[in-house]
C-alpha cells in the first residue's frame, strides 16, 4: 500500500461480491475455461524473453517452468543461490486455466543443515500493476530486500511471487486475495519440487499490506487448494483483509478515496465482467493516470497524478463514491477457521491503514477461536511495520519449528485509537 489510506469499499451487492473473489467454495465452480485478457490494456510488457511462455503449459499448478540467475541486490548479502523462476499457477479471476507466473528464489549460504532448510514464503505489498514493477525484474525494493535478507540469515530459503499477471501475461489481481493466494502456494509447491535436497517440508508465509491479504488467502484456501503444502503457521503485518462479518466495526469508514487505488484495482480485475471499462468511467485526467498505471509503478504514477493535477473530484466520469460501489470488495472475507496459527502486526502510527482497521481483522480472526498473536508497535509506521515486526516473526516460526504452540494473545486485545507519531531514526519507518 502507499501513503494514502486505502479502504475497500463494501459498499456492493451480495451478488456481485460472490461473482468470483474470495469465496473457496465457489473456487471449485470457477474452472470453466475462460479468456485471460492480455495486451497494454492489462499491464503487459515486452521486459525480457525469460517471462514469454510460448510451449504447452504443463496441465498442473506449482510446476517450474525456468529459471535464470537474479541479478544481485545490495541488500541481499545472504544468499548462497538467488534465481528469477516461471512457474506454472491457477486463475481465479478470468478462468484461463494454467498460467505462468513468475517470482524469485534465494537459497542461504553454505550447506543445508539435516532435513533441508525450513522455507518462508514473502508476499509483497502494493508496486504497481504494470510488467515492470515485478520485483524479479525490478528487483525487490530496498525495504523488502532487507527483509528477505534477514530471513536468509537466520537459514530460512525465501521463495517470493510477483504474484499472476506482475511480469506474467494478463493483469496484475491486483487485492484478490484468493488469486494471489494461489500464487504464493503455487511458489511454495515450485520451490519444494525444484529443490528437495535443500529444503525441508516446513513451510511458513509472511506478507505485509496487500501481502498480508494474499497471506491468508493462501493459508485460508492452503487445505483445499494445496493440501500437499506443509504450511505450519503465518505472519501478516500491515493488515488490509476486511470482515464484514466480524463483530467489531472500525469508526473510520471503509471507503477508498482514492484514484490511485481506484486506478489499480480498475486494472487488475476488481470490476465485474460486464462492467463498462476502466477507461469509459475515467476523465481525461483520470485516463492520464491509468495509462501511467499500465505503464510504470507507483512512484511514476504519483508523479503524474500531480503534474496533471489528478484528484479524487476530477478523475472520474461519476462521482468517486460511485465508481467505488461498482468495484468488487475485494479485500472482504468471511470469519473462518484457519488451519494454522497466524501473527498479525500492526504499527500504531500506521496512517495507511488505521491501527483500528487491523484490530478488526484481529477480532473477526480471533471470534473463529483462531490461534492469533497480535503485536503492536508504537511509532511505527505502514512501511516500517514488516521488519520492526521481524524479531516478533522469527521467534513465532521458530516456535512453530521447535513443535511448540504460540500463546495466542486473544484473551487480552485492547483497542487502539488513531494513529500516532512515527518515530524518527528507525530504517523504513517513513
Amino acid at each position: 500500500m502507499g501513503k494514502r489510506t486505502m479502504l475497500t469499499s463494501v459498499a456492493v451487492t451480495a451478488a456481485v461480491a460472490m461473482a468470483w473473489a474470495g469465496s473457496p467454495a465457489m473456487a471449485q465452480t470457477q474452472m470453466a475455461s475462460g479468456t485471460l485478457p492480455t495486451g497494454p490494456q492489462a499491464g503487459d510488457q515486452d521486459l525480457s524473453s525469460f517471462y514469454r511462455w510460448a510451449q504447452a503449459l504443463p496441465a498442473q499448478p506449482g510446476k517450474m517452468l525456468r529459471e535464470e540467475p537474479m541479478p544481485a541486490q545490495p541488500e541481499v548479502t545472504a544468499a548462497g543461490l538467488a534465481k528469477r523462476i516461471l512457474y506454472t499457477s491457477t486463475d481465479l479471476r478470468w478462468r484461463a486455466g494454467i498460467v505462468p507466473v513468475s517470482g524469485t528464489f534465494y537459497l542461504p549460504k553454505g550447506e543445508p543443515p539435516a532435513g533441508g532448510w525450513p522455507l518462508v514464503a514473502w508476499a509483497h505489498g502494493t508496486l504497481g500493476v504494470a510488467d515492470s514493477c515485478a520485483p524479479s525484474w525490478a528487483g525487490h525494493r530496498p525495504r523488502d530486500a532487507t527483509y528477505i535478507n534477514r530471513w536468509l540469515e537466520a537459514g530460512f530459503a525465501v521463495v517470493a511471487t510477483d504474484y499472476q499477471g506482475l511480469g506474467g501475461p494478463g493483469p496484475h489481481a491486483y487485492l484478490i486475495w484468493e488469486s494471489e493466494g494461489r500464487s504464493i502456494l503455487d511458489s511454495v509447491r515450485a520451490a519444494l519440487a525444484g529443490y528437495q535436497d535443500k529444503l525441508a517440508r516446513k513451510v511458513f508465509i509472511t506478507g505485509q499490506s496487500q501481502g498480508s491479504g494474499a497471506a491468508l488467502g493462501a493459508t485460508r484456501i492452503a487445505p483445499s487448494y494445496a493440501p500437499d503444502v506443509p504450511l505450519l503457521a503465518t505472519v501478516a503485518t500491515g493488515v488490509v483483509s476486511t470482515f464484514p462479518d466480524g463483530p467489531y466495526k472500525p469508526a473510520q469508514p471503509t471507503t477508498i478515496g482514492s484514484p490511485h487505488y481506484i486506478s489499480l484495482m480498475m486494472i487488475g480485475g476488481s470490476l465485474p465482467d460486464g462492467s463498462p471499462s476502466p477507461d469509459a468511467l475515467a476523465t481525461d485526467k483520470g485516463k492520464a493516470l491509468l495509462k501511467a498505471a499500465r505503464e510504470s509503478c507507483n512512484t511514476e504514477m504519483r508523479v503524474v497524478a500531480k503534474k496533471e493535477g489528478v484528484t479524487a473530484d476530477n478523475a472520474f466520469v461519476e462521482p468517486i463514491d460511485k465508481i467505488e460501489a461498482r468495484l468488487t470488495p475485494v479485500t472482504d472475507m468471511s470469519v473462518v477457521k484457519l488451519p494454522v496459527p497466524v501473527l498479525l502486526g500492526t504499527g500504531l502510527a500506521d496512517s495507511v491503514l488505521s491501527p483500528q482497521r487491523q484490530y478488526a481483522a484481529v477480532v473477526a480472526l480471533c471470534s473463529a477461536g483462531n490461534d492469533v498473536v497480535w503485536k503492536t508497535y508504537p511509532g511505527i509506521t505502514h512501511n516500517g511495520s514488516p521488519n520492526t515486526a521481524f524479531p516478533d516473526a522469527l521467534a513465532f516460526f521458530r516456535t512453530m519449528l521447535a513443535g511448540n504452540k504460540p500463546q495466542s494473545t486473544c484473551a487480552t486485545l485492547v483497542e487502539p485509537g488513531a494513529p500516532g507519531k512515527p518515530t524518527a531514526g528507525i530504517p523504513f519507518n517513513d
